[in-house]
């Protein structure tokens, strides 16, 4: 389902204890207005940020999960926040691989992903989420490969994600959205933090990436969304019954391998 509203105002009205994963990628601290919303200061965005993530508790399962995304810019703020209510597990950093160069100062190309569980009892499928990544620099044991096979290995996923594309214009799942996550940065989150049938919420959901990786991936899926435009590119992108995810045939390839 998809509700097209403000989710400040419609998350009071939601069902308590009924979200087994939760992903948030709000407006970030810049400079600009967002509909509505403008951020004046510091304190201006941690109010705002407040507002809505105080109001997350009542609505997660017991044995939740949260992600919210943020940048260097507002990753603080993020944390001050977060933190009051939740236990926080780590900060992922992925490479966002796009974007103009910086003429005086480092390109930037990275985001963050703050890690979140409501207590010690949450979901974890760190088999479901294995990165296949090409051997460099093979090991062997008599002769034989060590932990690799046909120039692969299957490695632990780490907090720094280098396998994320960006979508862009050739790409199937691409959208005029300036913000868009990839379908293949949505499935980590989901098949690591939650189960078949298991409900997903995203209360910005944009063009809708959230809720077409959780249909391919068998979740139900509850977005809102406050710009109309981009909840009937979202309703578009999920009448399709394709299930393939660029990067992803049952384990992870890192970038441009597959």
């Amino acid at each position: 389902m998809i509700i097209c509203g403000d989710s400040i105002k419609l998350l009071s009205t939601l069902q308590e204890k009924c979200v087994d994963l939760l992903f948030a990628d709000p407006p970030y601290n810049l400079n600009k207005k967002f509909k509505n919303v403008e951020f004046k200061s510091i304190p201006d965005y941690e109010k705002y940020l407040d507002s809505w993530i105080s109001q997350l508790p009542r609505l997660m399962k017991p044995n939740g999960s949260l992600y919210f995304c943020c940048d260097w810019r507002c990753s603080n703020e993020m944390y001050n926040v977060i933190s009051k209510y939740f236990k926080v597990r780590n900060r992922i950093t992925w490479e966002r691989e796009k974007g103009r160069g910086a003429l005086k100062n480092w390109k930037n190309c990275s985001e963050d992903i703050y890690f979140c569980t409501m207590s010690n009892e949450y979901t974890f499928n760190v088999e479901d989420v294995k990165l296949k990544k090409r051997v460099v620099a093979p090991y062997k044991v008599d002769g034989q490969p060590k932990g690799w096979k046909d120039g692969y290995r299957l490695t632990y996923p780490s907090n720094l994600w280098t396998d994320i594309t960006v979508p862009f214009w050739s790409m199937k799942e691409n959208t005029d959205h300036p913000t868009q996550k990839s379908e293949k940065l949505l499935a980590k989150i989901i098949l690591a933090s939650s189960n078949v049938g298991d409900l997903v919420f995203d209360p910005f959901l944009g063009s809708g990436t959230t809720s077409v990786v959780a249909k391919k991936l068998d979740r139900k899926c509850l977005g809102i969304e406050i710009d109309p435009y981009y909840c009937k590119i979202a309703e578009e992108r999920l009448k399709s019954d394709d299930k393939r995810i660029q990067g992803y045939d049952g384990v992870f390839y890192e970038r441009n391998s597959k």
